[in-house]
């Protein structure tokens, strides 16, 4: 027996994301994805402490001045983005409830989905392999990744302006 996927006419169960409306679908999503990578960053801070409590010298050594940097780095900027996650998830369904704009929801929830990898990822791989004492070129996947967080922070600013004053009571 083969499992489909429901046709459009056919009801889906109510559990099923696609038939949730777009600011509950986003609630969901950001709330998991802000959970689940708040605590993997914490996990990652765990690690560096346990370098640090060690005293493991490719962490501590003089060499390792901008390694440690760079781990920091990555530690702080994914927990902080994690709870950016938490708070978007929170926020979505009164920014885009009932009748609103899913494209701009949906950009949104992509540029802070990308800049969630690429922000800490470029910081975390430029540490990784240093280059005469320097950051690797994966270092540039910083700046990419802070572009792609204005843009989420930018639409939801502009979809926070422009919510009406009675939109928040309808949800």
């Amino acid at each position: 027996m083969t499992s489909r996927s429901p046709s459009p006419n056919e009801a889906r169960p109510p559990g099923d994301a696609a038939s949730l409306p777009p600011g509950r679908r986003l609630l969901r999503r950001h709330l998991a994805i802000g959970w689940w990578s708040l605590l993997l960053f914490l996990c990652v801070g765990l690690g560096l402490e346990v370098l640090h409590g060690f005293k493991v010298p490719s962490y501590l050594g003089a060499d390792a001045t901008m390694r440690r940097l760079m781990w920091r780095l990555a530690h702080a900027h994914g927990a902080l983005l994690a709870l950016v996650h938490v708070a978007f998830g929170l926020v979505a369904p009164h920014l885009w409830g009932r009748g609103a704009s899913e494209r701009g929801a949906s950009l949104a929830s992509r540029a802070l989905l990308v800049a969630l990898v690429l922000l800490p990822g470029g910081f975390f791989a430029a540490g990784a392999v240093l280059v005469g004492g320097e950051p690797n070129p994966s270092v540039l996947l910083v700046p990419l990744g802070a572009a792609f967080l204005f843009v989420g922070v930018g639409l939801t600013a502009v979809a926070a302006t422009r919510l009406r004053p009675d939109a928040a009571q309808d949800e």
